[in-house]
């Protein structure tokens, strides 16, 4: 038996939220994506966290979001990630998948975020959980700024891919490992370890997970790390088993209040 590891994917599973939403209303307020970015990027990764989608469609995805990137410099996206993380982020990490991050990790077993969203996001993401293993969508780079090309985009198959790459370099024994998701789009990877559940599911997943007979948790309280710290045994991960690109954009419910201000001000 080799070693296992636990992948979670990050966006509704880790925190409560979209990472890359999250830190578009910064991006927006720097200039680097504009209003009808907005809808085309939320309605793209909406689509695809709810129904999959195919290798078509996550192709589309994977060059719209490299060309919104084009120009962009890195170390502006790393200062505005830095920034923000604070106050859009912290706040919103559930208690139940960081005391199960802890729980992975206090019985020697390595874990790693999978996200679609860019490693400028995932990974300080990561480091506030005490997590240094991300696979997450890699832009190309060239003089500091991003090219519009892809490296890497850890999405659909692209993802179990570099799980089972990871896990050969590192001697995992996938039968033993864990994965957690709360996307239908991430079946493969479910699907790809011994031990998959469903976190939050929609309704997708909550079927195949139904049909399966894979565990389904329900996570409902996100904390910030502070009150996380001195509440950790507040709101343990066995309360919460029930039986059971870069995307870059504001997000539609911000988006919904920015046109219902714009209407009243009208």
């Amino acid at each position: 038996m080799g070693r296992s590891a636990a992948f979670f994917d990050l966006d509704k599973t880790v925190i409560a939220k979209s990472s890359a939403l999250a830190f578009g209303r910064p991006l927006y307020r720097d200039g680097l994506i504009t209003r009808r970015d907005v809808v085309k990027t939320a309605f793209a990764q909406l689509t695809f966290r709810m129904t999959g989608a195919d290798d078509r469609t996550i192709a589309r995805i994977r060059d719209y979001v490299a060309q919104l990137c084009k120009g962009w410099q890195v170390e502006q996206v790393r200062q505005i990630v830095a920034e923000a993380l604070e106050e859009l982020i912290n706040p919103y990490v559930y208690a139940e998948a960081a005391a199960l991050i802890e729980q992975h990790q206090a019985a020697g077993r390595d874990v790693v975020l999978v996200s679609a969203s860019g490693d400028e996001m995932v990974r300080p993401i990561g480091a506030l959980l005490g997590v240094t293993d991300v696979i997450a969508t890699r832009m190309a780079v060239e003089n500091g700024r991003y090219t519009g090309e892809v490296e890497f985009y850890a999405a659909g198959p692209g993802k179990v891919e570099a799980v089972q790459k990871l896990a050969g370099e590192r001697g995992y024994d996938l039968a033993e490992s864990y994965a957690y998701s709360d996307s239908i789009s991430d079946a493969p990877l479910l699907e790809a370890v011994g031990h998959p559940s469903a976190v939050n599911p929609d309704r997708a997943l909550r079927r195949l997970a139904a049909e399966r007979g894979w565990p389904v948790l329900e996570f409902r309280h996100p904390i910030p790390l502070g009150r996380r710290l001195r509440e950790q045994r507040a709101v343990p991960v066995a309360a919460a088993a029930l039986g059971v690109g870069v995307g870059v954009a504001i997000g539609v419910a911000w988006y919904g209040r920015y046109r219902r201000a714009r209407t009243t001000a009208g």
